[in-house]
């Protein structure tokens, strides 16, 4: 019977990017993950910090060659959506590729306040606030653009948003506000509009009856998002077309607006057979803002997208060890790890999730087919499928096998709840941060321990 390697190199293709095999065990980016093992235990999460610099700037490459190529007259400017990932080893990563910040909520503000008293960002990065705000989070704005920030944008999210501003900003110079369009959700949605933004048909009467006289302020940006994110579909393409379309007739009645927010939604590999063509999508945006730009005699707008997942997804991953085996039926093998779906992985139970999930060591082994269980006493603490097929293999064996999910980045620690209380009170696991030094070895870095039982009965009120 063939390995567990040559099963995976004759169904996925094998090894990929960043995966390799040596000796028998997994290498990740060339990360020895069976030596972290060794060296810090399970379950481990662990991030490898330069991912994040490579991915912005391969989606930087993508969008300047899509400009040259269509002889695109707008600029291209990436913006980091922070709710992603709010840590500051991923943050400053970022921010090492001249970038720009989008934010969501009020403690956003302060975390980019502190970046600039740590000289990580001047006063004149462009921060996209958006989000339907809360009073705490527009006056953390009204105040850092009193303070000197001078490309703070509010995105107004709603008409009654702009009040507050129009009472209390005052500035020399008129103050940058931008619009975000309401969305039509997709054809299987629950909702047909997004709960977010201002719908469509009113941004124009609103702009011209609340904002087109007042000289403290202009519309510089039009923000939408695509809930199906950046897809080769029929519906994606119909949106854009529907907003883009909106920027044009909104731009002759005013000539302030020069920017599209295109919001994110870009892909990242969450499967060994991910075949997003990411040159096609982004040549394929860009051409068509200016062919319908130039249907309606406009002059194309500087893009910018709000990528996270993208951005941090990839740099991230979760290590377990099977802790037993359990036939339960004729034909339902059960391997319990040392960690849960659910408070590790949330993505995993609330919406389906599927991540890059392999054996750590043991591939010399013939396969077999298993369900992996979480050590929860929840009934949905599982994984059971992968996204390219309906079931897991993993490594025949009876020695101690260690297994890995990939990709995991984006969203997964703070939907967990970092450092807090779990379900069935499992322990935040630790975590590892992995960079490269000069002379290209690696150094690590411990960013949390594993949570212990005296931190936990603290938070729950015991001591």
């Amino acid at each position: 019977m063939q390995s567990y390697q040559e099963f995976l190199d004759l169904s996925v293709g094998f090894p990929q990017d960043g995966f390799e095999i040596i000796d028998d065990e997994l290498y990740f980016h060339d990360l020895n993950l069976m030596e972290m093992i060794e060296t810090y235990g399970t379950p481990l999460r662990f991030t490898y910090v330069p991912i994040v610099s490579k991915k912005i700037q391969q989606a930087k490459i993508l969008f300047q060659t899509a400009i040259l190529k269509n002889d695109y007259r707008g600029s291209y400017k990436y913006c980091y959506c922070t709710k992603s990932s709010h840590f500051k080893h991923i943050v400053e990563e970022a921010l090492k590729n001249d970038i720009h910040l989008e934010t969501s909520s009020a403690f956003d503000m302060p975390m980019i306040d502190s970046l600039e008293r740590a000289g990580t960002v001047s006063k004149d990065i462009t921060v996209i606030c958006n989000g339907f705000k809360t009073y705490q989070y527009k006056q953390y704005i009204i105040d850092m653009i009193h303070d000197g920030y001078t490309n703070i944008i509010p995105v107004l999210d709603n008409k009654e948003e702009f009040n507050l501003y129009d009472d209390e900003i005052e500035l020399d110079e008129p103050c940058a506000l931008g619009v975000r369009i309401a969305s039509e959700e997709q054809p299987d949605a629950q909702f047909y509009t997004s709960r977010l933004g201002i719908r469509s048909e009113d941004v124009i009467d609103f702009y011209n009856s609340k904002i087109a006289g007042n000289p403290n302020f202009k519309v510089k940006l039009l923000h939408f998002f695509i809930n199906s994110g950046i897809s080769d579909t029929p519906y994606y393409w119909n949106e854009l077309e529907k907003y883009v379309t909106l920027y044009c007739k909104f731009k002759k009645v005013n000539p302030d607006l020069d920017t599209l927010d295109i919001g994110g939604g870009m892909p990242f590999k969450d499967s060994l057979v991910h075949d997003f063509d990411y040159e096609y999508m982004v040549n394929e945006i860009v051409n068509r803002i200016k062919q319908i730009c130039a249907h309606h005699e406009v002059m194309e707008p500087d893009i910018i997208t709000e990528f996270g997942k993208y951005t941090v997804a990839e740099a991230s991953g979760i290590l377990y060890k099977v802790l037993g085996r359990k036939l339960q039926n004729d034909r339902e093998k059960w391997f319990m790890i040392d960690g849960s779906f659910i408070t590790n992985l949330p993505d995993v139970w609330a919406l389906n999730q599927k991540y890059i999930l392999l054996p750590i060591n043991n591939w010399d082994f013939e396969y077999e087919r298993v369900n992996l269980g979480g050590i929860t006493c929840d009934g949905q603490d599982y994984y059971s499928q992968e996204a390219h097929m309906d079931s897991i293999f993993m490594p025949k064996t009876r020695k101690v096998q260690y297994l890995g999910f990939f990709h995991t980045g984006a969203y997964q620690d703070v939907l967990s709840g970092y450092g807090g209380i779990h379900h069935c009170l499992l322990p935040s696991p630790k975590h590892v941060l992995v960079r490269r030094n000069r002379d290209e070895t690696f150094n690590f870095e411990v960013f949390g321990e594993e949570q212990n039982s005296k931190q936990v009965m603290k938070l729950l009120g015991y001591q």
